[in-house]
């Protein structure tokens, strides 16, 4: 890391990372909280939940997930993350590890989860290709993601405004066409759902929920 991430890092990064919850507060009750909820409803078995940020996603997951490992790689966020593990009765561990390098075995869940992940990751990319190792044949990727507009007009927005965006939102891309690359990716895209952002500004409001399952 340069001394200028170093920097950020401390100073903004820690901030965003203690702001996050509240910043999202009206979002969540809006309707993203119910996004959240009717994607993870298809979760089962062993499932990761990667870049879990504050734990937003840790009350909404339902029985039929057996193990739950949360893998965050921000200092700040896994704090904030650890304070909320007792909000959920499944077996749960913690794990500090970025989207790109995954300390597990290959085919090693049933279940992995992106929600608002993939714009902020360095190489969404590889992402998707360690979640395609770690996930077991027939295994299923969960994601909730907003993504570049298919308005061009609001597209050219996104690529004017994706540098000043990407500093305030601490590494958030706002015009990363995500479908795309889940698509280039091993997986299998099985269903997508076009949807809003609620309450955020329109940079960010092109979101969809979906599926991607790798071949048995």
């Amino acid at each position: 890391m340069t001394t200028m991430g170093r920097i950020y890092d401390a100073t903004w990064g820690r901030g965003f990372a203690a702001i996050y919850d509240r910043a999202f507060e009206a979002t969540e009750e809006a309707g993203l909280r119910e996004i959240r909820r009717a994607a993870l409803a298809e979760a089962s078995g062993r499932t990761i939940d990667i870049g879990s940020g504050t734990g937003a996603n840790l009350s909404l997951y339902p029985e039929g997930v057996t193990e739950l490992v949360l893998a965050e790689p921000d200092p700040h966020m896994l704090k904030k993350l650890q304070a909320k593990v007792g909000e959920t009765g499944i077996a749960t561990e913690v794990v500090q590890a970025p989207a790109e390098s995954l300390p597990f075995e290959e085919s090693s869940f049933d279940t992995a989860v992106f929600t608002l992940v993939l714009c902020t990751v360095p190489n969404p990319k590889v992402a998707l290709a360690e979640v395609a190792r770690i996930l077991r044949p027939g295994g299923r990727l969960l994601f909730v993601e907003h993504v570049r507009s298919k308005d061009a007009g609001l597209a050219r927005w996104q690529d004017r405004l994706e540098k000043p965006w990407r500093f305030l939102g601490d590494g958030c891309h706002c015009n990363r066409d995500t479908v795309a690359t889940i698509e280039a990716s091993r997986l299998t895209l099985d269903d997508l759902v076009q949807s809003e952002l609620p309450k955020t500004p329109p940079i960010v409001r092109p979101l969809v929920r979906g599926s991607a399952s790798l071949s048995a």
